[in-house]
This record gives C-alpha cells, structure tokens and sequence, in this order.
C-alpha cells in the first residue's frame, strides 16, 4: 500500500468553515467527520489566544464531538477547555461554534445566498407591515430568495412594536390632529414614527441559518455591518448601543426590530430618522422619563439627529448608496414584489394588521 503523500497534520479535511467576527478577528476551522464525529479538528485565524496551549486545548474539546452538536453546546465545550485565566481578543467560544456549524453546512454566511434587493415602493403602511409577514414566510419556505426591501409610504404613521401597550404609547389627541394610522407590527421593540420622507425604513428577509450560533444581540451588528460601511461611506461614523439603537456621536439615527418564525424565515428591520418632525413626534407618541431615563438626555427631541443634518444628502441618495453597498458586498440582484405576494399581503391587513383585536392585543 502507498502511504499517503500528505502527514496527518497536513492532510485535507473534508470540512473548513470561516467565520469573520463582526468587529473582530477571522476564525478557521477544519476537521473530518468520522462515523458521526468530528475528528482531528484544527482551529486557526488571526485572532489572539492566551496561553498557547489553550488552541491545542480547544481542539481537543471539539474533536469527538456528534456532528448534530447544536451552537450553544459546542460554545459551551469551548468555554470548558479553556485553561484558567484563558484570554479570546478578537473571537469567542460563540464564533468557534459559528465556524463549526458553517463548516457542517448548518449555518451559512451570506456568499452561500442569492440575494434580491426591492427598490423604495409606495404603498400603505398596513401593507408595508404585512408584506413583512408574509416575505419572511417565503424566504423561509424557500420560495423567495433572501430579499433586501426598502420601504416607502406616504401617509403619517406611527408603527408599534409588537408588545407595545397601545394606550401607553400613544397620544390620541395627537394622533387624532395629525391624522395618524397606527399600526401593530410583529417584531418587538418601540414605536416609529413615520412620515413621507421622513425616514428611511428597510427589512431583511433571510434564513436563520445565516445567524446559527451568532447570539440574538450580535446578531443585529453583525446583519447591519453592510449599512455601517454605507453610512460610512458617505460621511456618517454610526455603531450599535446595545441592543438595537443605531446612533452617532451626535445622537441617535434609528432603532432596529426582529422576528424569527417558525419555518425558519427571520426578519431584520430597521427604521432611521432623515427629517423627523420632533414636535409633531412627540405630541403624538408618550415618551416617558422612564424611557429617556438611561440616555442621558433630558428631551425626547434630542434623542434624535436625522441623517439630513448630518450628511446634507438627499434621502433618494442616501438610499441609492446603501443599496449600492450592498449590492457590491454580496452580488444582490434586482426584484420586484410578485403579484401573489402583493394579494397575500393585503389578505393579510384583512385578517390581521387591519383588525382592532391585533392592534389592541396589548391595550
């Protein structure tokens, strides 16, 4: 018999998966599967390990694990290999997991994806709400692509969070002088208040496949980082607080929501403010001082710096650069919405986003 060109060490593994930490560093993994295990799993990247010997240490905790080990199990027997005093910089226990289940095809990154991107369309808020429903719905099917949407409408709106108190968040004087449609819509978080063109609202319909092993509050910097390098790219240094704010060191620019259904489908939004009317906004919405309480501010008012004033852009061209960066980053390609979903998603303000018992589910 001819022995093997390759030393065991060197030899090709079946499996290697990737994973760039949001922020952070590179993580590789390859590893063979034998009778249902991982096998001779050899972790490598960029990052920085102390001491030396916990990279030996976190290979042998992963080799001989089942292939069908979940994220959080995998994190968990990383986090366990570690020697005492162990320093991760630039990567985690949750990253090793991400590559691993990349690595086995269990979770995927977005090169793995064809995606579609749906140009600013006028329609109702209700149908904008339901559209979100029903897309992540396809996507989770399989019957769309993952599809970036950007959002646009033209009557004043308020859209509240899926466990909102109805009567808590909302002024009806305000609402009623300003001619507000109020919409409940099926992610968490706070209320938005939109008028045309006053805001600019976008949603992510993707695989939860594509976040396997990323934790729920990573998860939104890591489905955001294309719009941070937009932004960026047009002037504007934005980052995270924690969970969902998007902010400047001038102030806060938007807030983003999610939902993950049952079929696998998840959606990603986010609303950021252009040329909000803060009066107007807050004669409408009851802003509380529990609310402001932790952001350092005095006035709902001052929580909010549009993008107008930082950039001086149009908000047709802030939106054609983000739809450019996103493009270019993962190959997207051009789609409309279908006739099917269009009837889907008014069938759906009929039985649910239109009806009083959904938007006072919560009073």
């Amino acid at each position: 018999m001819t022995a093997s060109p390759f030393a065991a060490e060197d030899r090709p593994r079946s499996h290697h998966g990737e994973y760039k930490v949001p922020g952070g560093k590179l993580v590789v993994v390859d590893f063979d599967v034998v009778d249902g295990v991982l096998a001779d799993v050899s972790l490598s990247g960029d990052f920085f390990l102390e001491p030396d010997e916990a990279l030996p240490a976190i290979n042998r905790a992963l080799t001989g694990l089942p292939e069908s080990t979940t994220a959080a199990e995998l994190s968990v027997a990383v986090t366990a290999s570690l020697p005492p005093g162990a320093v991760l910089f630039g990567f985690s226990a949750d990253a090793v997991a991400v590559t691993v289940r990349r690595a086995l095809a269990n979770a995927t990154s977005w090169t793995d994806h064809h995606w579609n991107i749906i140009a600013p369309t006028v329609l109702p808020t209700h149908i904008n709400v339901a559209l979100d429903e029903v897309l992540t719905e396809e996507v989770g099917a399989g019957r769309r692509n993952p599809t970036l949407r950007f959002w646009d409408w033209e009557e004043p709106s308020v859209v509240i969070g899926s466990f909102q108190s109805f009567r808590n968040e909302l002024d009806p004087d305000g609402v009623a002088r300003h001619g507000i449609t109020v919409v409940r819509r099926i992610s968490g978080g706070g209320a938005m208040f939109m008028e045309a063109g006053n805001c600019i609202t976008y949603s992510l319909y993707l695989p939860q496949t594509l976040v396997d092993g990323i934790s729920f509050a990573d998860s939104y910097t890591f489905l955001d980082a294309w719009v941070m390098a937009a932004l960026e790219k047009i002037g504007v240094t934005a980052f995270y607080v924690p969970l969902n704010d998007i902010a400047t060191d001038q102030g806060k620019i938007g807030g983003a929501a999610q939902k993950r259904l049952a079929n696998g489908g998840m959606l990603h939004h986010v609303t950021m403010s252009y040329d909000i009317d803060a009066d107007k906004m807050v004669e409408v919405l009851r802003i509380g001082k529990e609310k402001l309480s932790d952001k350092g501010t005095r006035s709902a008012k001052k929580r909010v710096d549009p993008l107008r004033r930082q950039t001086g852009l149009a908000r047709t061209e802030i939106i054609a650069a983000m739809m450019e960066v996103f493009t270019e980053r993962y190959a997207a390609t051009p789609s409309e919405l279908t006739a099917a979903e269009l009837t889907a998603a008014r069938d759906r303000v009929t039985t649910k986003f239109g009806a009083e018992d959904w938007l006072h589910r919560v009073p």
